[in-house]
């Protein structure tokens, strides 16, 4: 990146542990997850759902008019958090700011059901197509708020939400716009995208007090569990008194295929989007690093190797949140960056109860964040504090 800063100036998020963020900070305060065992067919899985608080406002929104009550669950999540992503940043309705919301799976549910009924029916309804396209998300958000500037939705599998930060950034980069408002939603807590994951004999189903293993780099089994959620961010061109952190770097990559689901054994686009975003930068500059992490035994391997790599001897700390809350697919991306800028502005590390031998920054101010999706698809973004030197 260029010396332009790009500021991210509001965050917001709904998942397993809230849908506010003094409950989301609280939640982490906490040694316990919020995954629990539902039943779905012939099999009962690990998950993680959003609370009773969320559905609640959910209903509500749903509730405003006859479009949004035929909206899948994925939508609805995106605009919950614009809504309030944009009313912290203190954005007027109906400005000019572009809009960039992504998920990997999009409107599962929807979907499922439609297809469902087309099987028994040999028909479907009206709005099957408009209501399970991809960039339904996106352009619900836009008319939500009545902005007047662009509107792009894209899958690009669990990197999704961290390339919808790259492509606001080059947005404002380019000067075409001075705000973009980006996010990652996903819903994929239905039945058919449970059973893909237990094919790919990746999902967790140990019964210890971790069910998800995510970061543990000896754990000798897959313990990856799917979560539901969403997040924004609100980025505006140059640095702001009201940032809650500054983008001081960006790095993506994606490396040859050797399994369409798996990465390399030393996560080689990790280290290329690691070492770009750096870009130059002493590794030991880096305090702490959020992992993407899924649990999965060759993805945690191969994201600790490609960090041992590019970092030498030099270890920062290292955490992840889908132990406690799943892997939100699409929407991780964003609920990592959250938990990126809640550490630094609390200043505060937030740990992985089962890691025992941890690094601990003595101050928080530069933090990483990483990505990646099937295909080898790696994104990584330094953050930076806006007021520790």
């Amino acid at each position: 990146m260029d010396s332009g800063e790009i500021s991210i100036t509001a965050v917001n998020s709904i998942s397993a542990m809230g849908h506010n963020q003094q409950e989301t900070w609280e939640a982490y305060q906490s040694p316990d997850h919020f995954l629990q065992k539902q039943h779905f067919g012939e099999h009962n899985y690990w998950v993680a759902c959003v609370g009773k608080g969320t559905e609640k406002e959910l209903a509500a929104l749903s509730e405003e008019n006859d479009h949004y009550r035929h909206l899948d669950r994925s939508v609805l999540f995106a605009l919950d958090v614009a809504r309030k992503a944009v009313e912290q940043a203190g954005w007027e309705q109906g400005s000019y700011f572009g809009v960039n919301f992504g998920s990997s799976r999009g409107a599962t549910s929807l979907f499922e059901q439609f297809h469902k009924d087309f099987l028994h029916q040999k028909t479907t309804v009206t709005r099957t197509s408009p209501n399970t396209t991809l960039g339904n998300i996106s352009s619900w958000v836009a008319h939500d708020l009545q902005t007047q500037g662009p509107e792009i939705s894209h899958s690009i599998t669990c990197s999704t939400a961290l390339h919808a930060l790259l492509n606001g950034v080059a947005w404002i980069k380019s000067g075409m716009t001075d705000q973009f408002l980006i996010g990652g939603s996903e819903a994929a807590v239905t039945p058919f995208t449970l059973a893909q994951m237990h094919a790919l004999k990746i999902y967790a189903g140990g019964e210890g007090p971790y069910p998800c293993r995510a970061l543990d780099a000896e754990k000798t089994f897959n313990s990856m569990v799917i979560g539901e959620g969403a997040g924004a961010l609100c980025l505006e061109k140059a640095t702001s008194k009201k940032a809650l952190a500054v983008i001081s770097g960006i790095g993506y990559a994606t490396e040859p295929l050797e399994h369409n689901v798996s990465l390399s054994a030393d996560a080689l686009c990790f280290q290329r989007s690691m070492k770009m975003a750096l870009n130059g930068r002493d590794p030991r500059e880096i305090d702490v690093v959020v992992m993407h992490a899924p649990g999965t035994l060759k993805g945690d391997r191969a994201e600790h190797q490609a960090i041992r790599k590019v970092f030498g001897s030099y270890q920062p700390a290292l955490t992840t949140n889908k132990w406690k809350i799943g892997h939100t697919f699409g929407a991780s991306g964003m609920l990592s960056i959250e938990m990126a800028i809640m550490m630094m502005e609390h200043q505060q590390f937030i740990t992985v109860p089962y890691i025992k031998e941890v690094s601990l920054p003595k101050r928080i101010k530069n933090v990483m964040v990483n990505a990646v999706g099937f295909g080898g698809n790696a994104v990584s973004v330094l953050l930076k504090h806006p007021r520790i030197d």
